[in-house]
């Protein structure tokens, strides 16, 4: 059973706000160290391209094949759709 565009937008919001909130409650209760050993790693898309930036190479490994499985999953998806609309 297919989802309706308005049950996607209305799904996609709400993780928006619960990923906000999640960030929220994160910083208030942070560490009370005045210097953590934070690891932290960023990763995206150029185009076809994966990219990273991050302070742990494991971190950063796991971003990026992360971003390539989400990347896959959006071009699986973008077929079916597009399938259904020709």
């Amino acid at each position: 059973m297919p989802f309706k565009m308005e049950q996607l937008i209305s799904l996609g919001i709400l993780l928006m706000i619960i990923g906000f909130l999640i960030v929220f409650f994160g910083m208030l209760m942070g560490t009370k160290e005045p210097a953590s050993k934070a690891k932290v790693a960023v990763g995206g898309f150029i185009g076809p391209i994966p990219f990273g930036f991050g302070n742990d190479r494991n971190l950063l490994w796991f971003v990026t094949i992360l971003s390539i499985v989400l990347f896959l999953v959006w071009i699986f998806f973008s077929f079916r759709f597009m399938k259904q609309i020709w």
